[in-house]
This record gives structure tokens, C-alpha cells and sequence, in this order.
């Protein structure tokens, strides 16, 4: 009898997200028209080959800090937890599932089955072009997005449900806009690079 693989993906943590670089923002009820705004923390750590972990939480009281596993598949990896990509497009999936899940029971529209099929193309030359002396590049060419609604309501409601939702999801928001981004290098506890969407322009 084979040994069932082990594949890690999370667990509960009894520690926040380590914060050496930034100070976290301090979560605060919002006042009508104002929206809601708050955090999510990660702070990560590589081991052997490709294995890393990392601790995520949401400043939102009454969300839990979560430790995430992450992999890559042989021969960089040993495929003992998810790929970076696979959790960041099944948060994609996810996060416009709850706006949607939470207008339909906000709006009262009746869903009798939800389900969501989504197709991401990514790009990279890493593993053969890199081999010839080239730089390593990546890309994503495509976010493609499959809802499908069995329900006895007007199509117009389903519509402006699935209209809704897409406004509402922040992961969608930051797909389809341009967002400010900043990236910093500290080397040996000195700051080496600072680049932003503002001084890349």
C-alpha cells in the first residue's frame, strides 16, 4: 500500500504577521459616505528549494491570522502545498463569490445554484529562456470569468446581481485598474532599492 502524500495548505496562527518595515493600520469604523478601508498583512519566509510560509491576516476585528504553505512542483519544488498562483487566482474566484453570495442575500434574489469556472493565463520564460543568458520575465495575458446562475428570477435581476458584485469585488478592482505599488529592497538591513508606480512613470 502506497503513502498518501502529505499536501499542506494552511492552519490557524496564534502570531500576527511580523512587521519590521511598515506600521499597520489600526482597523476604524467608517462614517456614511465614506467607504470602509482596511489591511491585509502577510509577512513571508523562504525554506528549502521553493517551500516558504507565510502568516496573512485582515485588521477587520474577527479575523483570524492564518499560516499559508506554499510549493512549487519538482524539480524546483517537491509539490508539498499550493503554487503563489494558485492562491492568488482562486482569491480572484473567491472574493467576487462572496460579493456575489452577500448581494443575493442582501437583495433577496432568489439563487438556487452558484458556481464559478475561471481561466488565467500566465507567462514566463523561466526555465528555458533563462537558460540562454536571458533575464527573467513574467506576465499574465488573461483573466477570464465563467458565472453560472440557475435561478427563477428576470434575467435583468441576475444581471444587475452579477453587475453589482463586479463593482463591489476589490480583487476585480485591482484586475481592471491601475493601482499604486511600491517595492522595496532592504539589503543587510540597509535600504537598496525604492521604486513605486510614481517614480516608474
Amino acid at each position: 500500500m502506497s503513502e498518501e502524500k502529505f499536501y499542506h495548505v494552511g492552519e490557524l496562527s496564534t502570531e500576527q504577521p511580523a512587521k519590521t518595515q511598515y506600521e499597520s493600520t489600526k482597523f476604524a469604523k467608517a462614517r456614511h459616505p465614506e467607504p470602509y478601508r482596511f489591511e491585509v498583512n502577510l509577512s513571508a519566509e523562504a525554506g528549502t528549494k521553493q517551500s516558504k510560509t507565510g502568516v496573512v491576516s485582515v485588521n477587520i476585528p474577527g479575523f483570524s491570522p492564518v499560516k499559508l504553505y506554499c510549493d512549487e512542483q519538482p524539480p524546483v519544488g517537491e509539490d508539498t502545498a499550493p503554487p503563489p498562483l494558485a492562491f492568488f487566482s482562486a482569491g480572484i474566484g473567491f472574493c467576487l463569490m462572496t460579493h456575489l453570495t452577500d448581494i443575493l442575500t442582501a437583495r433577496k434574489i432568489q439563487v438556487d445554484s452558484l458556481k464559478l469556472e475561471q481561466r488565467i493565463v500566465f507567462r514566463t520564460n523561466l526555465g528555458h529562456m533563462r537558460d540562454h543568458g536571458y533575464m527573467t520575465n513574467g506576465g499574465c495575458d488573461i483573466v477570464e470569468t465563467h458565472v453560472i446562475i440557475e435561478s427563477p428570477e428576470p434575467e435583468e435581476n441576475i444581471k444587475d446581481l452579477l453587475n453589482e458584485a463586479e463593482n463591489g469585488c476589490m480583487a476585480h478592482y485591482a484586475l481592471r485598474n491601475p493601482i499604486p505599488w511600491t517595492t522595496r529592497l532592504v539589503y543587510n538591513g540597509k535600504e537598496a532599492i525604492n521604486r513605486s508606480s510614481k517614480t516608474d512613470q
